[in-house]
């Protein structure tokens, strides 16, 4: 059985949906298997006072042009520019400024500021929140903030225009220890590709690249935007599926005008929105022409440390007040995992007085395990250009409906003259020579075998010719029915666009000494409207009861079923024997719609669990057999995936609302099928991203039986009686403590993100995040469904609601959560518990 939801990975249950696996076996495989050319001046150090103290946030600015950068915390600063420049000019608000002598090649600096003679005065003035009054950085944003709406694609009433996109990974701090790895013995020759970056100075080894050209055509009245991929490209790992869908989780375009701008499922307070002003520092310290328009340089910091913030500085346009360019740099105290340094840079063009036009959009990301300056880790850089934009062609509002095939074959078969015609910018010589290092690579074998193990790491399966084997992480499993439980299983798998896959396991309890079994098919019929055919059949132990919204699914998520370590009786288990038929289609983009029929066989698979009923002849039955079809309606706004084949991977799993309805009927006779009935239910999950205090997650059931079934077709209260955490379940209720034929249930659930524990002194540097959260349950059972039962299970329904609210410390070495649990009613229950402390692996930046 499955159930939409938001999945959070607990031990021992990773599902295929799951990024857990991905992102982290992405992030430790590039770590582990981690003729330049050089900009004209490259120069870094470290900016101090008299005393020796650091000075965070100081601009630095090569003399003569409009490239600078701003210190860090600790006061250090890299900066590379093609312009050719021997003065550097270094300025903080309360220090003289000073300009040195520099060479081109120059990164060892440490640059003295002296304090001016007015320095105390300066500071007043630019100190607690009096600093945002007669400040005249403050009133030129204040003027671009009212002339933002006459600026950018909102003028116009119809638009569309070019856009070029690259993704580039690079292995960083390499060194002569990496070079000399016996790791790479056989692969030295990569090494030819080494750069150095412009942002940190550190050396880089190229690993990935992938390009794609996209036509973008909008319209603001009434509101349309459609986005055509017209070509893309790959080198790197363009074969694993899961780590190109984590690529693509990584990096999405924000709005710069916005509150808060999302990165890696963090909330960031944007330097030049309205909100910035109770956030950011901010202090005007230049002006010069930039594209012959006079402007004026900003520098803005945090004011307090641990916060999602940036550093760095933007120009705003002068009459216009328009920005021009901005600088972007994450603060290394951010409560953000696995990404050392973050950094972001916009440019603008003007198309007229009154209207600027997004030109260059590129953002750096150093992942690493840690933030010290010499770990080695990987940078993702992606940067995209816009250009060739019109305003004068109008379409029809159908247009925008036709959605292209992004998955058709001559957009990845594009040959070289296309791409050196079609991209805004053209690569580097170390950006070309990645292709023909990476085709290279991919035919060394020890090169193979390292990437195979990456690929099982993120994949969850063993790769053979055309076979998986897998799920690797639901080998193992033990309840009080079957003992120890083995489970080998596999699927075809001949790329991530299959339009078929037969998917089947075996399972073998030690102490039953039975064995069960799964197998299920799909075929992808139209790949434009994804039309889709399943057929499928199970003879398996399962516990029911684990999720209230549920489907007829062959190969669900059942870890409930064979967790390994578990608490009180886990013998309510039954012998599930199902046949499946179904048919599905997508009309329209992220909804789908599905017909389908099974045929049920269900019994106890334990001695000490009883499913009897009462039958019509009143005679005592303690099998159930049922015939059934459904129909289920979901929607998914806003959901993206990777893939055009008969599976596909979710992008962004937890970005996305859903809406899922499925009515089920029940028929009687047919194969000998034991009741008539209806079934309806309700689901609907809604993730919140509320600024700066964390993200809500919601979610509402509901659901109703029309006729009079036995226990086995009930809808039984999710209980956990496991040690970890499962979304769909009442973590302090067992199993079949609580049956109902109607329900309304709800969860509430808060991350703060650390809002409130980085700023308690002594334990803000665990960075730990704060979750809490509420669940409830509302239900019934009619009169007829408790006559006919005779099972030794009392029919319990929560007339009176129960409900159990916890408190959760996430983000525990950053891959742990713990969730302490209270029940709020139904504490008389026998054998209930009112407290209870339950885990999971929780990956999250």
């Amino acid at each position: 059985m499955s159930q939409p939801q938001n999945s959070l990975i607990s031990f021992f249950d990773f599902s295929e949906k799951d990024f857990f696996w991905k992102k982290l076996s992405f992030l430790a495989f590039c770590i582990l298997f981690c003729s330049s050319g050089f900009a004209q001046t490259r120069v870094g150090g470290r900016i101090v006072d008299v005393e020796g103290a650091p000075i965070p946030f100081a601009s630095i600015v090569l003399k003569g042009s409009t490239t600078g950068t701003v210190s860090d915390e600790n006061g250090n600063f890299y900066l590379s520019s093609e312009d050719s420049s021997d003065v550097l000019r270094i300025s903080f608000v309360g220090f003289e400024t000073q300009e040195i002598s520099v060479k081109s090649q120059d990164v060892n600096l440490k640059i003295v500021l002296l304090e001016m003679a007015s320095a105390l005065q300066t500071v007043e003035l630019y100190s607690g929140r009096r600093k945002n009054k007669n400040n005249p950085a403050v009133e030129l944003l204040r003027k671009m903030w009212e002339n933002k709406r006459k600026n950018g694609l909102q003028v116009y009433r119809e638009y569309s225009f070019d856009k070029y996109e690259k993704i580039q990974f690079d292995l960083n701090n390499v060194d002569s220890t990496i070079v000399k790895s016996k790791l790479f013995k056989g692969m030295e020759f990569i090494f030819d590709q080494m750069d150095t970056s412009a942002i940190s100075g550190k050396v880089f080894l190229p690993i990935f690249i992938n390009e794609a050209v996209y036509k973008i055509y909008g319209k603001n009245q009434p509101k349309l935007y459609k986005e055509d991929l017209e070509a893309n490209r790959n080198s790197g790992f363009e074969s694993n599926q899961y780590i190109s869908t984590y690529i693509k989780d990584l990096y999405i375009e924000f709005d710069i005008y916005a509150s808060y701008i999302k990165l890696f499922d963090k909330a960031f307070v944007s330097p030049v929105a309205k909100s910035g002003l109770l956030t950011y520092n901010y202090v005007l310290t230049d002006s010069a022409y930039i594209d012959n328009k006079w402007s004026y340089n900003v520098i803005y910091y945090p004011r307090r440390k641990g916060e999602l913030t940036f550093k760095g500085d933007f120009w705003i346009t002068d009459s216009t007040y328009t920005l021009k360019e901005i600088e972007m740099r994450a603060s290394r105290s951010a409560n953000i995992n696995w990404v050392k340094d973050l950094y972001i840079s916009q440019s603008y063009d003007a198309l007229n007085d009154s209207v600027i036009l997004l030109r260059r959009d590129h953002m750096t990301s150093d992942f690493a395990l840690n933030k010290k300056e010499k770990s080695k880790g990987l940078y993702g850089r992606r940067t995209t250009f816009y250009g060739n934009y019109d305003f004068e062609t109008k379409r029809e509002n159908n247009f925008y409906r036709k959605k292209n095939d992004n998955f058709a074959n001559e957009i990845y078969s594009k040959n070289d003259v296309y791409w050196n015609l079609n991209r805004l910018e053209a690569l580097n010589e170390q950006e070309s020579g990645v292709y023909q290092m990476l085709d290279t690579l991919s035919k060394v074998r020890r090169f193979r075998q390292m990437f195979g193990l990456a690929s099982v790491a993120a994949s969850n399966y063993i790769a053979f010719n055309g076979f998986d084997l897998g799920p690797i992480t639901s080998t193992f499993g033990q309840n009080d029915v079957e003992g120890f439980r083995l489970r080998l299983g596999g699927r075809t798998y001949f790329g991530p666009n299959d339009k078929w896959r037969i998917q089947a396991y075996t399972a073998y309890g030690f102490r039953d000494e039975d064995f069960k079994y799964a197998v299920s098919g799909k075929w992808l019929i139209n790949k434009k409207n994804r039309l889709t055919l399943s057929l499928g059949h199970i003879d398996d132990v399962q516990q029911t009861g684990t999720s209230l919204t549920t489907s007829n699914e062959v190969l669900g998520n059942n870890a409930l079923s064979a967790a390994l370590f578990a608490r009180g009786d886990t013998g309510k288990l039954s012998r599930l024997k199902m046949t499946t038929a179904n048919v599905s289609i997508e009309p329209f983009e992220n909804f789908v719609v599905r017909l389908g029929g099974a045929f049920k066989n269900i019994t106890s698979a334990s001695n000490t669990f009883s499913l009897d009923y009462i039958d019509e002849n009143g005679q005592i039955q303690s099998q159930t057999r049922q015939s059934e079809w459904d129909l289920g309606l979901r929607f998914t706004p806003g959901r993206r995936t990777i893939g055009n084949g008969v599976e596909r991977l979710q992008v962004d799993a937890n970005d996305y609302s859903t809406f899922y309805i499925n009515f089920a009927k029940g028929y009687k006779n047919i194969n000998r099928s034991d009741f008539a009935y209806e079934k309806l239910q309700f689901f609907y999950n809604q993730p919140f991203n509320i600024g700066g205090l964390g993200r809500l997650f919601t979610t509402l059931e509901v659901g109703k039986i029309f006729g009079t079934v036995p226990l086995a077709l009930l809808n039984v209260v999710p209980g956990n009686q496991s040690y970890q955490i499962v979304n769909q379940t009442f973590n302090l209720v067992d199993y079949y403590e609580f049956v109902t034929d109607s329900y309304i249930s709800f969860k509430m659930e808060h991350n703060f993100n650390g809002r409130i524990l980085t700023r308690i002194p002594l334990i803000k540097h665990l960075k730990w995040r704060e979750v809490i959260g509420i669940k409830g349950i509302y239900g019934s059972v009619t009169d007829e469904n408790i006559a006919i039962n005779r099972s030794n299970i009392a029919y319990l329904a929560p007339e009176k609601t129960y409900f159990e609210y916890f408190v959760g410390l996430d983000n525990i070495f950053k891959v742990f959560r713990v969730d302490f649990t209270w029940r709020g009613s139904y504490k008389n229950n026998p054998g209930s518990r009112g407290f209870g402390i339950q885990g999971a692996i929780d990956f999250h930046f």
